[in-house]
């Protein structure tokens, strides 16, 4: 394991990630709820991921849009959450120069992808709702095919610059990070050179993906509403709505600890530098671990598929 410098002015080949700098004793009573959220992040997104795929009547698109949420979900809680673990239980903090840039790529990209598939979840909602008798047409598998595409290829090219800018810069001494993860501005900050196109480039990037997928979810929403108070059958409205609950829960659960992480940033000169690394933690944990349970829980389909899945086994 390289020891961390301050003076010397040798290229740096490893970073030395510090969780919590502050109250490193905290590592080991996190250590356990942390394990636990891991696996339940991972065990309920592979019981909805094999539980549609060997259900038949989930085979829609709706369902396949919920996959992908999963799929992303996991590869997220893999790519961050092993490695603190790690840290925690074994004390072994170094990670290498293009690991750490790997974990930034993945996170900068994956984030924005949740919320993008958001964005064609809610899409769904609306023509299921709004355009009945058109929703098979518009919204079946080669929609989704497409849809898929987009979210990845749209924010893994525009996130892309973020980890390339960051990995472009001179590190000349210092290499311990003061963070469970390589954030961006946490390594940003132990260069050499200026970083500032670094820094906007992020803010520019981030809010223009997060925030007109959020804008499309509110017209999509808003839309949806617009039609549910025109019903005037019995109890039309009530099932159109609960059709949307889970998605709405979703979305208001990700945006809400989404802003949480952004306001205690923005704050960070009032907020502890390790409840900020344990909120950062938490966001790439807590999502993957509720999603699943909330659509598994809320959505008949799901429920009875799961149940099928459990009679097989036994």
């Amino acid at each position: 394991m390289a020891s961390p410098s301050n003076g010397s002015s040798a290229p740096v080949s490893e970073f030395l990630l510090i969780c919590f700098p502050n109250y490193q004793s905290w590592q080991h009573w996190l250590s356990l709820p942390l394990s636990l959220l891991f696996l339940l992040a991972m065990g309920a997104n592979a019981t909805l991921l094999i539980t549609i795929w060997l259900e038949a009547s989930l085979h829609e698109p709706m369902y396949y849009l919920l996959s992908l949420l999963s799929l992303l979900d996991m590869v997220l809680c893999l790519t961050v959450i092993p490695k603190v673990l790690v840290i925690f239980w074994f004390d072994l903090r170094s990670i290498s120069f293009s690991a750490c840039f790997l974990q930034m790529f993945i996170m900068n990209s994956f984030l924005p992808m949740e919320s993008c598939t958001f964005m064609v979840m809610a899409y769904d909602r609306y023509v299921a709702i709004c355009h009945p008798l058109r929703y098979p047409s518009i919204i079946n598998d080669q929609f989704v095919a497409k849809a898929s595409g987009f979210i990845v290829a749209r924010n893994a090219l525009l996130t892309a610059p973020i980890p390339v800018l960051t990995a472009r810069l001179r590190y000349c001494g210092k290499n311990v990070i003061e963070n469970c993860i390589c954030a961006n501005l946490s390594v940003s900050r132990l260069s050499c050179d200026n970083f500032t196109l670094n820094r906007i480039y992020q803010f520019v990037a981030g809010w223009t993906l997060l925030g007109s997928d959020f804008i499309l979810i509110f017209l999509s929403y808003t839309f949806i509403l617009r039609a549910v108070l025109r019903f005037k059958a019995e109890g039309a409205a009530a099932k159109a709505l609960s059709t949307c609950g889970s998605h709405f829960i979703l979305i208001l659960f990700f945006s809400t600890i989404l802003l949480v992480v952004v306001l205690t940033n923005v704050a960070r000169k009032r907020v502890p530098m390790d409840i900020l690394i344990l909120l950062n933690v938490l966001h790439h944990l807590i999502p993957p671990a509720l999603n699943p349970i909330v659509y598994g829980v809320r959505t008949k389909e799901i429920k009875q598929g799961i149940q099928k899945l459990l009679h097989r086994r036994m």
